[in-house]
């Protein structure tokens, strides 16, 4: 059994009634649309958010339809602003395929992701889950911050450790948190609980991202093989952070000048991207991951054995030592 099947054990019954649903929810009248929502449909990814719904769910009590409600706005939020960063970050591929950007232009990836967001909303409010709709409100607003802060940052190049984990609990952890919170929300009215475990889905989202950082230095996961994207955006992350902080002065200034004006060039990102291996950026990212995921792991711990707590633990470990 694959760890991923062993992780949806508990709530294999739940994902496979959760499909049809979802796929309701990516429908329109108007052709173009709908051809666009079921390629993105046919294109999804391993649907980790919802099995932390489901688990978290579990975890507190038995899933029922408002857990397939909460994991669905979950998922169509993410497609939404999967779709809308493809426009951001000018990128034409997604999960191995051509994104819709690339195959639709900006102006439709736009209003298609506006859409798939506004379906999400009206879900909610249609079924009177006004807290559900507040969790996935603030998860917005925390997504569109980081993002921006991003922006601003990859201008100016003046980032540090602080400014950087405020970025990504903004702009990644928050939707993993969100999904944790929501699902324990469909099972229990406990509002310092349905807290508790966003706090925890914080820690598990920003080690989510720190393995996505990595994984800029070891393309698509395939180890020894860097692409670097990140630098190539401008994007300073935590493993070249590490090099930033350990450099003197005038080396930092080098590297953030070969950041800034040069980014392009294939072969000055071969050097940075070999500078941070050899100053050891990647096992300093790993150890940070490592600290926010076991902080997790030990809060889930913290209740009472069950399937759905191991499965939840398991789905922590497996997002920090996946190759993808």
């Amino acid at each position: 059994m694959s760890t991923i099947s062993k992780i949806k054990k508990p709530i294999d019954q739940d994902l496979k009634d959760f499909e049809p649903y979802f796929k309701k929810s990516l429908q329109s009248d108007v052709p173009l649309l709908a051809t666009i929502l079921n390629f993105l449909y046919r294109t999804k990814g391993k649907q980790l958010r919802p099995m932390f719904v489901f688990l978290s769910a579990k975890l507190h009590g038995d899933s029922n339809e408002y857990t397939k409600l909460a994991a669905c706005s979950v998922e169509l939020l993410h497609t939404a602003t999967l779709v809308h960063d493809d426009v951001v970050d000018e990128s034409y591929e997604r999960r191995g395929s051509f994104s819709v950007k690339a195959l639709w232009k900006n102006k439709l990836a736009v209003l298609v992701g506006d859409y798939i967001l506004a379906k999400g909303l009206l879900l909610q409010l249609e079924n009177k889950k006004y807290n559900f709709l507040h969790l996935i409100s603030r998860a917005v607003q925390d997504m569109s911050e980081g993002e921006i802060l991003q922006m601003k940052k990859s201008r100016k190049l003046d980032i540090d450790d602080e400014t950087y984990f405020e970025i990504i609990r903004k702009k990644t952890a928050s939707l993993i948190a969100t999904s944790m919170a929501i699902g324990t929300a469909s099972t229990t009215d406990d509002e310092e609980l349905v807290e508790k475990m966003y706090r925890i889905g914080q820690d598990v989202g920003i080690a989510f991202q720190i393995k996505d950082d990595i994984f800029d230095y070891q393309a698509k996961g395939i180890i020894g093989k860097p692409i670097g994207n990140d630098i190539k955006e401008k994007k300073i992350t935590l493993p070249l952070l590490h090099v930033l902080n350990s450099a003197d002065r005038s080396e930092r200034k080098r590297i953030l000048r070969l950041v800034k004006h040069r980014n392009k060039n294939t072969k000055v990102v071969k050097e940075l991207i070999q500078l941070v291996i050899a100053r050891g950026g990647l096992e300093y990212a790993e150890a940070r991951m490592n600290e926010f995921k076991n902080k997790a792991v030990s809060a889930i711990e913290e209740f009472p054995p069950s399937e759905a707590r191991d499965s939840l633990v398991e789905l922590m470990n497996y997002i920090t030592t996946r190759r993808n």
